[in-house]
C-alpha cells in the first residue's frame, strides 16, 4: 500500500494514498493531533489535562472516532502549542495528497495578475 509523508508543520505522519474514496476529516485530524504529541514526547494524559478533555475523549477524537468541536479542537491544540491554522493546513495538505490534488504555498501568477488588471 502506497505511503507518503506529508509534513507543512514539519511532523510527519504517514498517508495511505490508496484510500481515496474513504476520507474523514475526523481520521485526518486525529492524526494530525497524534503525530504532534507524539513528536513532542507527551502522553495524552498530559495534553488531555492541560485541554481539559477527558483522556478518554482525547483518545477517541485522535482515534477519528469522535469529532472535535472547534471549542475542543482550538484547546487541543492550545495545550499542544500548536497553532490551530498549522494544525488544519496539515489535514488539509493531507487530504490533498489523498486526493491526488496539487494546492500551491503560494497565490497562483494568474490571480495576482488578475488583480492587478483590475487595478489598473
Amino acid at each position: 500500500m502506497p505511503m507518503q509523508g506529508v509534513s507543512a508543520t514539519g511532523y510527519a505522519a504517514a498517508v495511505d494514498t490508496t484510500k481515496q474514496d474513504n476520507v474523514l476529516l475526523r481520521r485526518e485530524i486525529g492524526e494530525v493531533l497524534r503525530s504532534v504529541r507524539q513528536h513532542q514526547g507527551r502522553t495524552l494524559r498530559e495534553v488531555s489535562s492541560q485541554a481539559r478533555v477527558s483522556l478518554g475523549y482525547l483518545s477517541e477524537v485522535e482515534r477519528g472516532q469522535k469529532e472535535a468541536s472547534s471549542e475542543l479542537l482550538a484547546s487541543i491544540c492550545q495545550a499542544l502549542g500548536a497553532p490551530l491554522s498549522t494544525v488544519l493546513r496539515e489535514v488539509s495538505d493531507r487530504i490533498a495528497l489523498t486526493e491526488g490534488v496539487v494546492i500551491p504555498d503560494t497565490v497562483p501568477d494568474e490571480l495576482i495578475r488578475q488583480q492587478s488588471a483590475s487595478l489598473r
